[in-house]
């Protein structure tokens, strides 16, 4: 499958069969992160996967979204260096770690697994759940599983109604 192909073909999946994901596959979705840049090549993240059924069932809860709980993994991306802006006033960690987390969501889809971006969620009942110290940020969150549904895809804008050349 080409890069294009998958996301074009990929979907945000809410409900999720109690399949267990082969550890060959999650550590292909992982690689996919630890390979991906980072501002200056500090790879400023910590990727916790959530494994454990109690666990899951607790972080579920801090997260407010039930469907959650389907998935047998939940992975969970932080930012851990806070201090760091770029030129471009944007803070490195939430740039790294979005694009870290995009190419996890998309090798996910190449092994046949779902996933669904998370941003809604308690951020202190999260950190709270899983020990996450002070001063890192939970950036984005996202269940891993084998989907249990098929959703259609959502319109998407044309590009002449989102391109510009040359200025705005």
């Amino acid at each position: 499958m080409d890069v294009l192909s998958a996301i074009k073909g990929r979907r945000s999946i809410r409900k999720y069969s109690n399949k267990p994901v082969e550890e060959e596959k999650l550590l292909k979705v992982l690689e996919a992160a630890r390979l991906s840049p980072s501002a200056k090549n500090r790879q400023e993240w910590r990727f916790i996967v959530v494994k454990k059924s109690e666990t899951r069932m607790k972080l579920t809860e801090a997260i407010g979204q039930p469907f959650v709980g389907e998935a047998p993994i939940i992975l969970v991306c932080c930012g851990t260096e806070v201090e760091s802006i770029m030129r471009g006033g944007q803070p490195r960690y939430t740039v790294d770690l979005s694009i870290a987390t995009a190419y996890m969501i998309l090798e996910a889809y190449e092994q046949g697994l779902g996933t669904c971006w998370l941003g809604s969620y308690d951020e202190n009942k999260v950190k709270e759940v899983l020990g996450i110290p002070e001063g890192i940020r939970v950036v984005a969150i996202t269940p891993l599983g084998y989907p249990n549904e098929s959703p259609a895809p959502r319109p998407r804008k044309q590009l002449d109604e989102i391109i510009s050349y040359d200025k705005y």
